[in-house]
């Protein structure tokens, strides 16, 4: 019996074969639509977790499982990310006190270490998301347009119109943030090679 139609029907050892195979491809995957390692690891759980409850919809008959786990860890991403927006929601109309305080620096704390993402990170989120899911599936997990498509559910021409998209727009940003970078490298060179000259005029 293959993997398949082993997963759907509930084969325990089948799911710990699909882990083995595909958990670091989720995880990878989540990671780059999160940003977050935590998060990632988040995502793993619940995408292998609603694979069994979904498995009655794999088909029997097919190839590798890995665009259908990959769908599912889209929309586990989507969906965390929806709760943690009505949490901070929650939390923001909570009275202000001492524990809300602690809580905001430890936020702050988070945001100090998300700002140490690379350029690149910085531009993908300025896309869409529907754009930066099609980047991470057919860029990074490496899937065809037609593995995509199925990992989305949506057409093949939708995902090749939505990568285009995607590319040059993450181009333009890259590019923005790039020379925002050497502006202000400039700015702080000028003022360290312009103070010496003045120190030694006196």
């Amino acid at each position: 019996m293959n993997l398949r139609k082993r997963v759907r029907a509930g084969d325990h050892d089948a799911f710990g074969e699909l882990f083995d195979a595909y958990a670091r491809s989720v995880y990878n995957h989540a990671f780059r639509l999160t940003g977050e390692w935590a998060s990632a690891e988040d995502v793993v759980s619940l995408t292998f977790l609603d694979a069994w409850r979904l498995r009655d919809r794999v088909d029997e008959d097919g190839g590798s499982l890995r665009p259908w786990l990959l769908g599912i860890a889209t929309n586990v991403t989507r969906n965390t990310r929806r709760a943690a927006r009505r949490h901070s929601a929650a939390l923001a109309r909570l009275p202000r006190d001492g524990t809300v305080d602690d809580f905001a620096d430890e936020i702050a704390g988070r945001l100090d270490d998300s700002a140490q993402l690379t350029l690149v990170r910085t531009a993908l989120t300025k896309l869409r998301r529907a754009d930066r899911e099609v980047l991470a599936l057919c860029v990074w997990s490496g899937l065809d347009y037609a593995a995509a498509a199925e990992a989305l559910g949506v057409p093949v021409g939708t995902v090749r119109s939505r990568l285009s998209r995607a590319r040059t727009k993450l181009a333009k940003h890259v590019r923005e943030a790039e020379l925002s970078q050497i502006r202000g490298q400039m700015r702080g060179d000028r003022g360290r090679a312009v103070r010496p000259l003045r120190e030694g005029n006196q």
